[in-house]
């Protein structure tokens, strides 16, 4: 971003979409699944912070705040409570999205205890024709989503700039851009409603990767992304929109990372490369989508099985990873020279050492190798 200086700057604001607020996640563990559905909510301190620190005059959340119309009061209350806590200074304008839709269940009611509880400050998107002066020289204009699904471009519903209005407007709209490929269109946004509709800058949510589309436009419109990200692949999420706003109504924006948590995704070959994670980089904020891909003897198996546990941890103690998603299916064990372990044993064990080996390559043999390890463990502790 290009130096400002502060007497050049006529409008500051923190554009924020998609906080997903009761999201679940069932694929995780139910200990993971709570962490990862927390994070949601508390990321929300974070994103009110940029816009406390940099002096932001409003916060625009541009729908998908909660991932169902209304998810439970244990997701909209503390909400609620961080919202009243906010300086009344500073307007926060609440969007419904296509997940959160401006309907007669939804947090957004007017007769929901959600809505009723708002703050002054805190403006729900509950009129198509919304408008609000952010400044005597800056203007809003925003319409919701009414229902999950839809074809109307929101952003051209939008009024056009009238001849002789140098205010600065801001659009804020959620829905779907036509240059995503392959990406079903829902509440579909053309990619030039933000000339089209003489705006300043276009606030869009939907994407929950931090994009501007198209990149490097004269005039932005750009999706903030998700603030924590909501799945493997996201890797553009993670943001807010920190947006200043010139006297000449061009409009700079910079990328805040706010989100605490990174997912990634990682195959281990060997022993080695499974060690290197356990000690290496601090990764307590990184959720990890662990393959486990290596034939190892009885010894590095084991030797695997306790840098798995280190990773993920146990009910005592935690593991080096904050969440981790295992797949060990390719974990295997090399029984090529198993028996070497059993020669002091008795001929009986032997024997059933003999023949769960002869077991590796059929239909029974997981259970087989799990029979062996098991007889190598007792044989190791005596």
């Amino acid at each position: 971003m290009s130096r400002l200086e502060d007497d050049d700057v006529a409008l500051k604001f923190v554009h924020t979409a998609d906080w997903h607020l009761g999201r679940r996640f069932p694929s995780f563990d139910a200990a993971d699944q709570l962490k990862l559905s927390r994070a949601r909510l508390e990321v929300i301190d974070r994103i009110l912070g940029v816009a406390e620190q940099t002096g932001a005059d409003a916060v625009l959340c541009a729908g998908d705040l909660f991932d169902e119309p209304d998810p439970g009061k244990e997701w909209w209350e503390p909400l609620l409570e961080k919202l009243r806590k906010q300086q009344a200074a500073r307007p926060i304008f609440l969007l419904p999205g296509n997940h959160d839709p401006l309907v007669p269940a939804s947090v957004y009611h007017l007769d929901h205890s959600f809505r009723r509880g708002l703050p002054a400050w805190v403006h729900v998107i509950d009129r198509d024709d919304f408008e609000h002066a952010l400044s005597p020289d800056a203007v809003l204009y925003s319409a919701p989503c009414r229902s999950q699904a839809g074809q109307k471009d929101l952003a051209l519903s939008l009024p056009g700039r009238a001849a002789g209005d140098e205010r600065i407007r801001i659009g804020l709209v959620h829905g779907s851009t036509f240059d995503i490929e392959g990406c079903q269109m829902n509440f579909p946004i053309a990619r030039d409603a933000v000339l089209q509709r003489g705006f300043d800058y276009l606030a869009i949510g939907d994407t929950h990767n931090f994009r501007e589309v198209p990149p490097g436009a004269g005039v932005p419109t750009v999706y903030p992304g998700a603030p924590e990200p909501t799945t493997f692949g996201e890797v553009d999420a993670g943001y807010v929109a920190v947006v200043f706003v010139t006297r000449r109504r061009r409009a700079i924006v910079r990328c805040d990372r706010v989100a605490q948590w990174t997912w990634e995704q990682v195959i281990c070959r060997s022993i080695a490369e499974l060690s290197a994670l356990r000690d290496g980089s601090d990764r307590s904020h990184h959720v990890v989508r662990l393959t486990v891909d290596m034939r190892v003897p009885a010894a590095e198996y084991q030797e695997a099985e306790v840098i798995l546990r280190d990773l993920k941890g146990t009910d005592a103690v935690h593991g080096r990873i904050g969440v981790m998603q295992l797949d060990r299916r390719r974990l295997l064990l090399d029984c090529s020279r198993i028996e070497d372990a059993f020669a002091g044993l008795p001929d009986v064990l032997r024997a059933t050492a003999a023949r769960l080996k002869a077991l590796e390559d059929g239909d029974q043999a997981e259970a087989a190798q799990e029979a062996l390890m098991h007889l190598y463990r007792s044989v190791q502790t005596g």
